[in-house]
């Protein structure tokens, strides 16, 4: 098999992993490297989604030791089976960056006899990069559960980010569908690498001559939809990841039925790509908004409206905290507001300042009004032209209400839905 047909089947079977994004590291230009991974030597390209698609991604190899039901690489599977050696994968890679094709890497691999023999393999091609071809540019590397803490040690020192994957959100996912794996094996490296990112943070302001370890942080990934978790459980899974672990980002992968004769997996999922959307949603209130997994989900309402974005549905949930005035509430209660994000929430600040804020300049500070102007009061006026009424509003946001367009959200696209992900 030669490069161009390994590419193919690698690349085509490393699709599936989504953590990898390029955002978060600063290794700036250095005299005799090619490369580096502050703008524009990494371009923050971005899919609708949030993903970033400014990477090689590409597998190692696609043999693997694990049979897990949902993996079209599971060892029982009948796919073409490649795999680069570490200097075919640099000779790609180098290629690839010289003539613009890509601005970083994000190298995976299944596991080929051992972890410990996959990750060495890997790591060889993250120092050819380094030390030979002198690349300065962006590396993800995926850890591998089970592999000795001094390969993650060393791996840390030419990567920027380094990713272990949750692959399902609770241990009793993983043994229904991936006996072979334990969530607590796969927790420890997590568990390591953020103590060994504290220490290195005080490292390098104790010592010159600190070296920088993984300084774009480490993520995971889940996949959603296979099993019958709930996406309460997910969110939740999502907080202390955040919280404990101090992730970067904790990634969200919809399970598409690519899997057919096995019985243990659904044959089909309703709306994937939306729900995953809408865990993106819940993810950035978590992270950016203040909120907590108890206020966008709970044991009684353990499942994302997919019609409404969560923060829509948390203030149609709490009408009781609104109309807010835009001229004296805090920041925390503007952060609430479906229609205001966090950028605009700071302008509406700065501008206050000065004198009220009006509606129309509301507009020209990026306030998404349609959804805003049901929950909002500007100097003491309401403009939303109905009942601060939970369903009348809801109504009017589907364009559910008899005066407007009837739409049915199963029947449009998601790129209607993709623009309002960070609002």
């Amino acid at each position: 098999m030669d490069l161009r047909e390994k590419l193919g089947v690698l690349a085509d079977a490393a699709k599936y992993d989504v953590s990898c994004s390029s955002s978060g590291s600063e290794r700036n230009v250095k005299e005799g490297m090619i490369g580096n991974t502050a703008l524009p030597g990494i371009c923050h390209s971005w899919a609708a989604d949030g993903r970033c698609i400014s990477l090689l991604k590409v597998l190692l190899t696609n043999d693997c030791i694990y049979d897990c039901a949902y993996c079209v690489n599971r060892s029982s599977s009948d796919v073409k089976r490649a795999e680069f050696t570490p200097r075919e994968l640099v000779k790609i890679t180098m290629n690839f960056y010289r003539r613009n094709y890509i601005e970083g890497l994000f190298i995976s691999s299944a596991v080929k006899y051992s972890p410990d023999y996959t990750m060495e393999r890997m790591i060889e091609v993250v120092k050819i990069l380094r030390l030979e071809e002198k690349y300065n540019g962006y590396i993800h590397l995926k850890a591998i559960p089970g592999v000795d803490q001094r390969l993650l040690d060393e791996a840390g020192l030419y990567v920027d980010r380094m990713s272990v994957n949750l692959e399902l959100p609770t241990q009793k996912s993983l043994k229904l569908l991936a006996p072979q794996k334990d969530q607590k094996e796969i927790m420890l490296p997590m568990h390591y690498l953020r103590d060994k990112l504290a220490e290195n943070k005080k490292d390098l302001i104790q010592f010159k001559s600190a070296q920088s370890f993984m300084p774009a942080g480490q993520t995971t990934q889940m996949m959603i939809g296979a099993t019958k978790d709930s996406d309460f459980s997910i969110i939740s899974i999502s907080e202390q990841m955040y919280d404990k672990m101090r992730m970067k980002r904790v990634y969200y992968s919809g399970y598409v039925p690519i899997v057919q004769d096995n019985a243990l997996l659904p044959t089909t999922v309703k709306s994937p790509l939306l729900r995953e959307h809408r865990l993106y949603q819940a993810d950035w209130l978590l992270r950016f908004y203040g909120f907590q997994a108890g206020e966008i989900l709970s044991p009684e309402q353990p499942d994302l409206d997919l019609e409404v974005d969560p923060k829509c549905n948390w203030a149609l949930k709490h009408i009781e905290y609104f109309p807010v005035e835009v001229n004296n509430a805090p920041i925390e209660m503007l952060l609430r507001v479906p229609g205001i994000g966090n950028i605009t929430a700071r302008r509406i600040l700065q501008a206050r300042r000065f004198g009220p804020v009006t509606y129309e300049e509301l507009k020209k500070m990026g306030v998404v009004l349609k959804r805003a102007q049901y929950f909002i009061l500007c100097s003491g006026k309401y403009y939303g032209a109905i009942d601060i009424d939970s369903d009348k509003i809801r109504n009017r946001l589907l364009f559910l209400d008899p005066k407007a367009k009837s739409i049915n959200v199963n029947q449009i696209g998601l790129n209607e839905y993709f623009p309002t992900i960070f609002n």
